[in-house]
Protein backbone atom coordinates (compact mmCIF):
# COMPACT_ATOMS: atom_id res chain seq x y z
CA UNK A 1 0.00 0.00 0.00
CA UNK A 2 1.18 3.43 -0.97
CA UNK A 3 0.81 6.06 2.39
CA UNK A 4 1.98 9.66 2.27
CA UNK A 5 2.62 11.71 5.33
CA UNK A 6 1.47 15.53 5.51
CA UNK A 7 3.03 17.15 8.36
CA UNK A 8 5.63 15.35 8.83
CA UNK A 9 8.01 17.31 11.00
CA UNK A 10 6.15 17.16 14.41
CA UNK A 11 5.58 14.72 16.71
CA UNK A 12 3.26 12.67 15.30
CA UNK A 13 5.03 12.94 11.94
CA UNK A 14 7.58 11.16 13.34
CA UNK A 15 5.57 8.33 15.51
CA UNK A 16 3.89 7.82 12.11
CA UNK A 17 7.08 6.87 10.54
CA UNK A 18 8.65 4.84 13.05
CA UNK A 19 5.61 2.65 13.37
CA UNK A 20 5.06 2.39 9.53
CA UNK A 21 8.67 2.50 8.34
CA UNK A 22 9.48 -1.90 9.38
CA UNK A 23 6.42 -2.95 7.38
CA UNK A 24 6.78 -4.57 4.36
CA UNK A 25 2.99 -3.97 3.48
CA UNK A 26 3.69 -0.29 3.18
CA UNK A 27 5.60 1.96 1.20
CA UNK A 28 5.92 5.19 2.47
CA UNK A 29 5.52 7.05 -1.01
CA UNK A 30 6.31 10.86 0.95
CA UNK A 31 6.54 12.62 4.28
CA UNK A 32 6.20 16.71 3.52
CA UNK A 33 7.07 19.37 5.48
CA UNK A 34 6.99 23.12 4.41
CA UNK A 35 9.90 24.72 6.58
CA UNK A 36 11.97 21.01 6.10
CA UNK A 37 11.70 21.07 2.50
CA UNK A 38 14.59 19.21 1.48
CA UNK A 39 16.09 18.11 4.44
CA UNK A 40 16.45 14.16 5.17
CA UNK A 41 14.58 13.00 7.68
CA UNK A 42 17.23 11.13 9.66
CA UNK A 43 18.79 14.70 9.58
CA UNK A 44 16.08 15.74 11.79
CA UNK A 45 15.12 12.46 13.19
CA UNK A 46 18.09 10.66 13.77
CA UNK A 47 16.55 7.47 15.54
CA UNK A 48 15.19 6.69 11.60
CA UNK A 49 18.47 6.24 10.24
CA UNK A 50 18.47 2.72 8.76
CA UNK A 51 14.58 2.71 8.74
CA UNK A 52 13.66 6.18 6.28
CA UNK A 53 15.77 6.62 3.30
CA UNK A 54 13.70 10.28 2.27
CA UNK A 55 13.64 13.90 1.70
CA UNK A 56 10.70 16.43 3.00
CA UNK A 57 8.86 17.08 0.02
CA UNK A 58 7.30 20.50 -0.56
CA UNK A 59 3.52 19.74 0.45
CA UNK A 60 2.32 21.86 -3.00
CA UNK A 61 4.30 19.00 -4.93
CA UNK A 62 2.93 16.00 -3.60
CA UNK A 63 -0.97 16.87 -4.65
CA UNK A 64 -0.57 14.87 -7.66
CA UNK A 65 1.38 11.72 -5.66
CA UNK A 66 -0.27 8.60 -6.16
CA UNK A 67 -1.50 6.97 -2.52
CA UNK A 68 -3.66 4.83 -1.44
CA UNK A 69 -4.19 6.58 1.75
CA UNK A 70 -2.76 10.11 3.12
CA UNK A 71 -2.40 11.11 6.91
CA UNK A 72 -2.62 14.71 7.59
CA UNK A 73 -0.46 15.54 10.59
CA UNK A 74 -0.65 19.26 10.21
CA UNK A 75 -2.57 22.41 12.98
CA UNK A 76 -5.28 22.51 12.95
CA UNK A 77 -7.15 24.58 9.55
CA UNK A 78 -4.79 22.92 7.28
CA UNK A 79 -6.24 19.45 6.44
CA UNK A 80 -10.02 21.33 5.52
CA UNK A 81 -8.23 23.19 3.03
CA UNK A 82 -6.20 20.82 1.25
CA UNK A 83 -7.68 17.55 1.71
CA UNK A 84 -10.54 18.07 -0.62
CA UNK A 85 -8.43 17.84 -3.79
CA UNK A 86 -7.03 14.23 -2.25
CA UNK A 87 -10.44 13.25 -1.45
CA UNK A 88 -11.94 14.14 -4.84
CA UNK A 89 -9.22 11.96 -6.43
CA UNK A 90 -10.85 9.01 -4.27
CA UNK A 91 -7.66 8.83 -2.46
CA UNK A 92 -8.31 8.40 1.51
CA UNK A 93 -7.07 10.41 4.22
CA UNK A 94 -7.06 9.99 7.94
CA UNK A 95 -6.66 13.61 9.46
CA UNK A 96 -4.88 13.49 13.15
CA UNK A 97 -5.83 17.25 13.30
CA UNK A 98 -9.47 18.35 14.55
CA UNK A 99 -10.78 19.91 11.45
CA UNK A 100 -13.42 17.22 11.13
CA UNK A 101 -14.30 15.76 14.10
CA UNK A 102 -16.77 17.91 15.22
CA UNK A 103 -19.88 17.65 13.26
CA UNK A 104 -22.13 20.92 14.67
CA UNK A 105 -19.95 23.72 12.41
CA UNK A 106 -20.84 26.71 14.54
CA UNK A 107 -19.86 24.90 17.69
CA UNK A 108 -16.28 24.11 15.63
CA UNK A 109 -15.77 27.47 14.26
CA UNK A 110 -16.20 28.80 17.82
CA UNK A 111 -13.74 26.91 19.89
CA UNK A 112 -11.15 26.82 16.87
CA UNK A 113 -11.36 30.50 16.01
CA UNK A 114 -11.54 30.16 12.05
CA UNK A 115 -13.98 30.38 9.59
CA UNK A 116 -14.56 26.39 8.04
CA UNK A 117 -13.70 25.74 4.50
CA UNK A 118 -14.87 22.05 3.95
CA UNK A 119 -18.22 21.49 5.63
CA UNK A 120 -19.73 19.10 3.20
CA UNK A 121 -16.58 16.70 4.11
CA UNK A 122 -17.43 17.09 7.86
CA UNK A 123 -20.53 15.84 6.98
CA UNK A 124 -19.35 12.81 5.69
CA UNK A 125 -16.34 12.30 7.77
CA UNK A 126 -16.26 9.20 10.12
CA UNK A 127 -15.07 9.62 13.88
CA UNK A 128 -11.88 7.19 13.92
CA UNK A 129 -12.73 5.52 17.32
CA UNK A 130 -12.63 1.87 16.76
CA UNK A 131 -14.26 0.75 19.76
CA UNK A 132 -17.77 2.45 18.24
CA UNK A 133 -17.46 2.81 14.70
CA UNK A 134 -15.11 -0.39 13.43
CA UNK A 135 -17.54 -1.16 10.63
CA UNK A 136 -18.40 2.96 9.57
CA UNK A 137 -13.92 3.18 9.06
CA UNK A 138 -13.55 -0.30 7.32
CA UNK A 139 -15.87 2.18 4.66
CA UNK A 140 -15.10 5.36 5.22
CA UNK A 141 -12.73 7.64 2.52
CA UNK A 142 -11.90 10.19 5.25
CA UNK A 143 -11.43 9.77 9.17
CA UNK A 144 -11.04 12.48 11.70
CA UNK A 145 -8.47 10.67 14.45
CA UNK A 146 -9.58 11.61 18.00
CA UNK A 147 -7.45 13.89 19.93
CA UNK A 148 -5.57 12.21 22.74
CA UNK A 149 -7.97 13.56 25.89
CA UNK A 150 -11.01 12.78 23.95
CA UNK A 151 -9.93 9.24 23.46
CA UNK A 152 -8.82 8.13 27.13
CA UNK A 153 -11.81 10.05 28.50
CA UNK A 154 -14.45 8.48 25.70
CA UNK A 155 -13.23 5.02 26.21
CA UNK A 156 -12.66 4.80 30.07
CA UNK A 157 -16.77 6.16 30.51
CA UNK A 158 -17.98 4.23 27.47
CA UNK A 159 -19.24 1.19 29.18
CA UNK A 160 -20.92 3.12 31.88
CA UNK A 161 -22.40 5.63 29.37
CA UNK A 162 -23.75 3.23 26.38
CA UNK A 163 -25.28 0.79 29.57
CA UNK A 164 -27.84 4.00 30.90
CA UNK A 165 -25.98 2.82 34.64
CA UNK A 166 -24.55 6.90 35.55
CA UNK A 167 -25.75 10.41 35.62
CA UNK A 168 -24.68 11.45 32.09
CA UNK A 169 -25.32 15.48 33.38
CA UNK A 170 -22.64 15.42 36.46
CA UNK A 171 -19.81 13.76 34.65
CA UNK A 172 -16.48 14.31 35.51
CA UNK A 173 -13.03 13.90 33.98
CA UNK A 174 -9.66 15.15 35.63
CA UNK A 175 -6.95 14.83 33.10
CA UNK A 176 -2.63 14.81 33.19
CA UNK A 177 -1.20 14.38 29.92
CA UNK A 178 2.95 14.92 28.79
CA UNK A 179 4.53 17.64 27.04
CA UNK A 180 4.59 15.79 23.58
CA UNK A 181 0.34 17.20 24.28
CA UNK A 182 1.34 20.64 23.18
CA UNK A 183 3.19 19.73 19.88
CA UNK A 184 6.91 20.32 19.21
CA UNK A 185 7.25 24.04 18.24
CA UNK A 186 9.21 25.94 20.83
CA UNK A 187 7.40 28.06 23.52
CA UNK A 188 8.73 29.20 27.07
CA UNK A 189 6.00 27.11 29.31
CA UNK A 190 7.37 23.99 27.63
CA UNK A 191 11.51 24.63 28.47
CA UNK A 192 12.56 22.28 30.96
CA UNK A 193 13.44 24.31 33.39
CA UNK A 194 9.81 25.85 33.01
CA UNK A 195 7.71 22.12 32.93
CA UNK A 196 9.33 19.93 34.83
CA UNK A 197 9.39 19.61 38.95
CA UNK A 198 6.05 21.34 38.31
CA UNK A 199 2.26 20.46 37.78
CA UNK A 200 -0.38 22.27 36.80
CA UNK A 201 -3.79 22.47 35.79
CA UNK A 202 -4.53 25.05 32.36
CA UNK A 203 -7.40 25.61 30.26
CA UNK A 204 -9.70 25.04 33.45
CA UNK A 205 -12.67 27.59 31.67
CA UNK A 206 -13.04 25.85 28.61
CA UNK A 207 -10.50 23.41 26.54
CA UNK A 208 -10.62 22.80 22.96
CA UNK A 209 -11.30 18.49 23.60
CA UNK A 210 -14.65 19.42 25.58
CA UNK A 211 -17.14 19.46 22.64
CA UNK A 212 -15.55 16.72 21.05
CA UNK A 213 -15.90 14.96 24.46
CA UNK A 214 -19.38 15.36 24.71
CA UNK A 215 -20.21 15.21 21.48
CA UNK A 216 -18.83 11.03 21.41
CA UNK A 217 -20.38 10.80 24.79
CA UNK A 218 -24.09 11.94 23.60
CA UNK A 219 -23.40 9.10 20.79
CA UNK A 220 -23.25 6.66 23.46
CA UNK A 221 -26.67 7.46 25.10
CA UNK A 222 -30.15 9.19 24.48
CA UNK A 223 -29.61 11.49 27.79
CA UNK A 224 -28.36 14.80 27.84
CA UNK A 225 -24.09 14.96 28.73
CA UNK A 226 -22.54 17.37 30.55
CA UNK A 227 -18.35 16.99 31.27
CA UNK A 228 -16.61 18.91 33.66
CA UNK A 229 -13.14 18.69 32.32
CA UNK A 230 -10.34 19.24 33.77
CA UNK A 231 -6.28 19.39 31.93
CA UNK A 232 -3.56 19.49 33.80
CA UNK A 233 0.36 19.23 32.15
CA UNK A 234 2.83 16.18 33.73
CA UNK A 235 6.23 17.25 33.87
CA UNK A 236 7.09 13.54 31.55
CA UNK A 237 7.78 13.37 27.98
CA UNK A 238 4.80 10.86 27.57
CA UNK A 239 1.67 9.46 28.48
CA UNK A 240 -2.00 10.58 29.60
CA UNK A 241 -3.64 9.86 32.72
CA UNK A 242 -7.51 10.23 33.11
CA UNK A 243 -9.27 10.12 36.45
CA UNK A 244 -13.09 9.69 35.87
CA UNK A 245 -15.83 10.06 37.94
CA UNK A 246 -19.92 9.22 37.37
CA UNK A 247 -21.89 9.19 39.96
CA UNK A 248 -24.03 5.64 39.42
CA UNK A 249 -27.69 5.27 39.09
CA UNK A 250 -28.27 1.33 39.90
CA UNK A 251 -26.18 -1.35 41.66
CA UNK A 252 -23.92 -3.03 39.15
CA UNK A 253 -21.14 -5.23 38.88
CA UNK A 254 -18.45 -2.55 37.27
CA UNK A 255 -15.57 -5.54 36.65
CA UNK A 256 -17.52 -7.75 35.36
CA UNK A 257 -19.04 -4.83 32.72
CA UNK A 258 -16.07 -3.28 31.66
CA UNK A 259 -14.52 -6.49 30.88
CA UNK A 260 -17.32 -7.95 29.05
CA UNK A 261 -17.59 -4.65 27.14
CA UNK A 262 -13.81 -4.48 26.07
CA UNK A 263 -13.49 -8.46 25.81
CA UNK A 264 -12.58 -8.36 22.16
CA UNK A 265 -11.02 -4.87 21.71
CA UNK A 266 -7.33 -5.53 20.90
CA UNK A 267 -6.40 -2.17 22.09
CA UNK A 268 -8.28 -1.93 25.67
CA UNK A 269 -6.90 -3.44 28.83
CA UNK A 270 -9.18 -3.86 31.29
CA UNK A 271 -7.20 -4.48 34.42
CA UNK A 272 -7.87 -6.71 37.35
CA UNK A 273 -10.31 -5.21 40.40
CA UNK A 274 -8.15 -2.66 42.83
CA UNK A 275 -5.39 -2.20 40.13
CA UNK A 276 -3.92 1.35 39.37
CA UNK A 277 -2.71 1.28 35.91
CA UNK A 278 0.55 3.66 35.24
CA UNK A 279 1.47 5.71 32.55
CA UNK A 280 5.39 3.64 31.86
CA UNK A 281 2.94 0.47 31.35
CA UNK A 282 2.03 1.98 27.77
CA UNK A 283 4.70 4.05 26.94
CA UNK A 284 5.48 3.51 22.69
CA UNK A 285 2.05 1.52 22.62
CA UNK A 286 -1.21 1.47 20.87
CA UNK A 287 -2.83 0.59 24.48
CA UNK A 288 -5.23 2.18 26.59
CA UNK A 289 -5.48 0.52 29.86
CA UNK A 290 -8.59 0.58 32.16
CA UNK A 291 -9.27 -0.15 35.90
CA UNK A 292 -12.72 0.30 37.15
CA UNK A 293 -13.39 1.49 40.99
CA UNK A 294 -16.16 1.83 43.05
CA UNK A 295 -14.71 3.43 46.30
CA UNK A 296 -15.90 2.45 49.58
CA UNK A 297 -18.89 0.37 47.78
CA UNK A 298 -20.52 3.90 47.44
CA UNK A 299 -22.60 5.31 44.45
CA UNK A 300 -19.80 6.84 42.43
CA UNK A 301 -17.43 4.98 39.87
CA UNK A 302 -13.84 5.83 39.73
CA UNK A 303 -12.13 4.79 36.15
CA UNK A 304 -8.51 5.13 35.67
CA UNK A 305 -7.25 5.02 32.06
CA UNK A 306 -3.98 5.55 30.47
CA UNK A 307 -2.26 5.84 27.42
CA UNK A 308 0.61 6.86 24.97
CA UNK A 309 -0.43 10.16 24.04
CA UNK A 310 1.48 10.05 20.77
CA UNK A 311 0.31 6.44 20.03
CA UNK A 312 -3.26 5.37 20.71
CA UNK A 313 -3.72 9.22 21.47
CA UNK A 314 -2.61 9.78 17.43
CA UNK A 315 -0.34 8.05 15.35
CA UNK A 316 -0.73 4.62 16.27
CA UNK A 317 -4.68 5.08 16.46
CA UNK A 318 -4.49 6.85 12.72
CA UNK A 319 -2.66 3.43 11.76
CA UNK A 320 -5.11 1.42 13.67
CA UNK A 321 -7.42 3.52 11.57
CA UNK A 322 -5.62 3.05 8.62
CA UNK A 323 -5.39 -0.90 8.91
CA UNK A 324 -9.36 -0.68 8.92
CA UNK A 325 -9.63 1.58 5.96
CA UNK A 326 -7.10 -0.53 3.83
CA UNK A 327 -8.88 -3.73 4.68
CA UNK A 328 -5.58 -4.94 6.59
CA UNK A 329 -5.29 -6.63 10.07
CA UNK A 330 -6.29 -4.13 12.43
CA UNK A 331 -3.51 -5.06 14.75
CA UNK A 332 -0.69 -5.08 12.19
CA UNK A 333 2.14 -2.86 13.19
CA UNK A 334 0.96 -1.85 16.87
CA UNK A 335 1.18 -5.18 19.12
CA UNK A 336 4.50 -4.28 20.12
CA UNK A 337 4.95 -4.08 24.01
CA UNK A 338 5.78 -0.96 26.52
CA UNK A 339 9.00 0.39 26.81
CA UNK A 340 9.97 -0.36 30.55
CA UNK A 341 11.63 1.06 32.68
Amino acid sequence: MRIGIIGGSGYTGVELLRLLSVRDDIEIVFISSRAQAGTRVDALFPSLRGHVDLLFSDPDDVTDASCDLVFYATPNGTAMNQAPALLDKGTRVVDLSADFRLKDIAVWERWYGMTHTCPEWVEKAVYGLPEMYREEIASAQLVANPGCYPTAVQLGFLPLVEAGLVDTGSLIADVKSGITGAGRGASVPNLLAEASDSFKAYGVSGHRHLPEIEQGLANMTAENVSLTFTPHLLPIIRGIHATLYARLNQDVDLQKLFEARFADEPFVDVMPAGAHPETRSVRGTNMCRLAVHQPQGRGTAVVLAVEDNLVKGAAGQAIQNMNLMLGLPETKGLLQPALMP
